[in-house]
């Protein structure tokens, strides 16, 4: 087992994987901008060490002042949580390079199933479903234009290497294909500096649904049950769940196993989720795979009663997995609200400042994962998350109440949040029978998403 684990993020995440490591007896080792020197994360840590100045780009994404924080700290593994690094291939090779482990899977498989394209094609030979799609990376509007045609409007125009609701744009006809992929890919080269794009058919009104697996270096694979993340604005997730109210015992394991034969297939090794897109009709396609550990993931350890971060530094570690897919059993109903510093009334535009006041809700069955506090001041450098809301009850119309009641408990002062926007979601009644999909914000909330 590890002795020391430098934590190469911030924030909430930071926070989650520290308090691991102390129950596990593991050292932590915070790395900080100098915008978070007082964050939450710096303060926990066993140790900590400055990388940089606030910018993301001379700080949490230079590889080489993590790997040099970690040669100086002695930390003999890193732990990416999710964001900044976590799906670089580059930086999990050069971890290896430097004999430090990456608590994450190996950099060959990073790079293949990070990049849509080749994720698709491997896929494919596994006999997964996918959504009919570009057998090639497009790099210009004429190419893309013309797999458009091949493939039927309408279709999503997909950055090949990106994620998060990143460079992605539909296209309902051939008048307005050009000007989205041209938008969509120069949010690509921003994000991502690449200009290698995906075209695939949309899949229109669907559910995403996501597969939480587990996979170890001994050939142990085991799936954790479903989340529905349908709940999303501009791509981005808002609300998750687990289970899925749209998902049938059969059709779960169905998906569960086709998620096993894909983990399987990339040769995976550590944390993972594979995402499907769920028709109508209860047809389900391979959408991608995130070679992380998601934010969502305390609803599945809500719902299963394991701890997936420990699941990660203990695969890394070379152990095998603590359970056996008969072991797992998913039992009540776990929600996942975001709570952001962002105005929904304006375009959710992030709002950052000093937290005056807080009261975190609590209760059995209610977790908070946050790195916020009192008179914390939120850096408008960074992602806007304050903190995320779980909760745990016996079924799903059980876990909207317990949900109901915490977020009319939590309350955070100084700064503008989407806390009423969340409160509005749960008591939607659509929301509450479960009748959902991807366009749910939209059509139920278009006065804010103009």
């Amino acid at each position: 087992m590890f002795q020391k684990i430098l934590i190469a993020n911030r924030g909430e995440i930071a926070v989650r994987i520290i308090r691991a490591c102390r129950e596990m007896g593991i050292k932590s080792v915070a790395v900080y901008s100098e915008a978070d020197r007082d964050a939450l994360h710096t303060l926990l840590a066993d140790e900590a060490i400055c990388i940089g100045p606030a910018a993301s780009s001379e700080s949490y994404l230079d590889m080489e002042r993590i790997l040099s924080a970690c040669e100086a700290m002695k930390a003999d593994a890193v732990h990416p949580g999710f964001g900044f690094l976590s799906e670089n291939a580059r930086f999990a090779e050069l971890c290896e390079k430097c004999r430090i482990a990456f608590i994450g899977p190996s950099a060959e498989v990073i790079s293949r199933m990070g990049n849509k394209a080749e994720a698709r094609k491997t896929m494919e030979k596994a006999g997964v479903p996918v959504v009919p799609g570009s057998k090639e990376a497009c790099h210009t509007a004429a190419e893309g234009l013309e797999t458009a045609k091949e493939i039927g409007f309408p279709v999503m125009i997909k950055a090949s290497s990106g994620g998060g609701g990143k460079g992605m744009r539909i296209s309902r006809a051939e008048a307005d294909f050009e000007a989205n992929f041209q938008n969509a890919q120069m949010e690509s080269i921003k994000g991502f500096s690449d200009d290698a794009m995906y075209i695939e058919r949309y899949v229109e009104k669907p559910r995403h649904i996501e597969f939480q697996i587990l996979a170890d270096r001994h050939g142990n694979v085991v799936h954790l049950g479903e989340r529905d993340c349908s709940i999303q604005r501009r791509h981005q997730k808002v609300l998750e769940e687990s289970p899925s109210p749209a998902i049938s015992r059969e059709l779960r394991e169905r998906m569960g196993q086709t998620a096993v034969r894909a983990a399987k297939a990339a040769g995976y090794e550590n944390a993972g989720t594979i995402e499907f897109l769920l028709d109508a009709g209860k047809n389900f396609y391979f959408m991608e795979m995130n070679t992380r550990i998601q934010v969502e993931h305390p609803v599945t350890e809500a719902v299963t009663d394991l701890d997936l971060i420990k699941e990660q530094i203990r695969i890394a570690a070379g152990m095998p997995l603590s359970v056996r897919q008969e072991d797992i059993c998913i039992s009540g109903h776990a929600i996942e609200c975001r709570i952001n510093a962002e105005n929904p009334e304006k375009n959710f535009m992030p709002c950052p400042g000093i937290i005056t006041d807080i009261h975190l809700p609590g209760g059995r069955g209610v977790r908070v994962d946050t790195a916020i506090y009192n008179n914390y001041k939120i850096p408008p450098n960074y992602d806007s998350m304050l903190l995320k809301l779980i909760v745990h009850d016996k079924d799903r119309d059980s876990a909207i109440a317990k949900m109901r009641s915490a977020l009319g408990e939590l309350v955070i002062e100084g700064v503008i949040t989407n806390l009423d926007f969340q409160y509005d979601i749960v008591n939607d009644p659509d929301f509450q029978k479960g009748e959902f999909d991807t366009d749910f914000i939209p059509v139920h909330f278009p006065e804010i998403c103009k």
